[in-house]
């Protein structure tokens, strides 16, 4: 079997994407690796894939003083017939493969040239040039697979063949987890969150439709999942954090098979964006996975997910910056459970005909028999 390396220094041993979609997906016609940061070679999987440990550092200086040395060390000598980079710090290993004969699929989760304008480590100016100049190389010497259409508008100078595979949700992923049950919860309504917690995906605007709810909603709860992105000195400067911190339970970053379950006892998956930067292009993850999972959804009024969610009638999109209309649709969902399982019904039902892995995984295979 030809043999496929799938590299990053950055995504968790367990990201969703790599190792619950990717991996699995290719498992069945190459020998797969995974080179993750903090990978276990006893990792449970479903699926024959061998992986990788690499260490894993915050600060992107240190990651190529360190980690990038330990993806020389580990990974060269298995001498992969195709590598699949997902991040563009990992372009100069990439070439280095290349020259020892590997095809390799660049992959691009995000439009950096927009997002970085909201990042707020790893920004340096020298990072900035970097990024640039080793972008331009990949855009004439590797395939490239994007997340988003949208994407294309940015790389449209590509010497070589390309392909869109959308970060869907994988149905047979999440129906191996509890499935919500047609229930209401007036003593005690729960509300989902799922993805990084940040100012930019409307953590303030959060807070601010809270102060107004848990007067009326006293044992109201929103499980956040997610790596958190402000420190607890911003959040306090939040008015009314204080009031509603008690509401808020913070979990992390967590492996989607231990947080999916937590939804089975919520109303409602909350996917909130701010338009800067990419994300007025870009679908989040957790949308799809909240429909899979049988949630009403809430997010915002872009046109990309309007498309989704009401062409559906599945949730509501709202001006993620107004924490008066969030508070609005979560009372309503509170108060009208059999409508709002009415809504998460048909979020699953969309996610079953149109919006699943495993369409994007035919366009994933046919890529990779094209390239190889």
């Amino acid at each position: 079997m030809q043999r496929v390396l799938l590299l990053s220094s950055v995504h968790p041993a367990t990201d969703p994407r790599i190792f619950y979609k990717i991996a699995p997906s290719l498992a069945s016609r190459y020998e797969v690796i995974c080179a993750l940061p903090n990978a276990s070679a006893y990792t449970e999987t479903d699926h024959s894939v061998t992986m990788i440990r690499l260490p894993h550092f915050e600060s992107l200086f240190v990651r190529i003083l360190l980690c990038h040395p330990v993806v020389l060390w580990k990974c060269i000598r298995l001498r992969p017939d195709l590598v699949h980079i997902f991040v563009p710090e990992l372009i100069p290993l990439a070439i280095l493969f290349q020259w020892l004969g590997a095809k390799i699929i660049y992959e691009v989760q995000e439009n950096l040239y927009k997002k970085f304008e909201i990042k707020k480590y790893n920004n340096q100016t020298v990072f900035r040039h970097m990024f640039r100049q080793f972008d331009f190389y990949a855009r004439q010497n590797f395939f490239c697979i994007f997340t988003e259409e949208a994407y294309r508008e940015e790389y449209n100078t590509l010497a070589f063949p390309s392909a869109v595979v959308r970060n869907f949700v994988s149905l047979a992923f999440v129906d191996k987890h509890p499935k919500k049950e047609r229930n209401s919860y007036p003593n005690s309504p729960a509300f989902f969150y799922s993805g990084v917690v940040s100012m930019e995906r409307c953590f303030d605007t959060l807070v601010a439709a809270l102060v107004l709810l848990t007067d009326k909603y006293p044992t109201l709860i929103i499980h956040l999942f997610g790596p958190v992105r402000f420190s607890e000195e911003e959040a306090n400067k939040l008015p009314g954090y204080a009031h509603v911190r008690k509401h808020l339970i913070f979990y992390g970053y967590s492996d989607l098979r231990f947080s999916l379950p937590f939804a089975r006892n919520c109303l409602a998956g909350i996917a909130l964006l701010k338009s800067v930067a990419d994300y007025p292009e870009s679908y989040p993850a957790k949308l799809f996975e909240y429909m899979a999972l049988n949630l009403p959804v809430i997010t915002s009024n872009f046109n990309l997910y309007r498309n989704i969610v009401e062409e559906s009638a599945c949730g509501f999109c709202i001006n993620p910056t107004n924490p008066e209309l969030l508070a609005d649709k979560l009372d309503w969902i509170i108060s009208n459970p059999d409508l709002a399982f009415a809504m998460g019904t048909k979020g699953r039902q969309a996610s079953q005909r149109f919006h699943n892995w495993e369409n994007e995984q035919k366009t994933l295979l046919n890529f990779y028999q094209t390239i190889l």
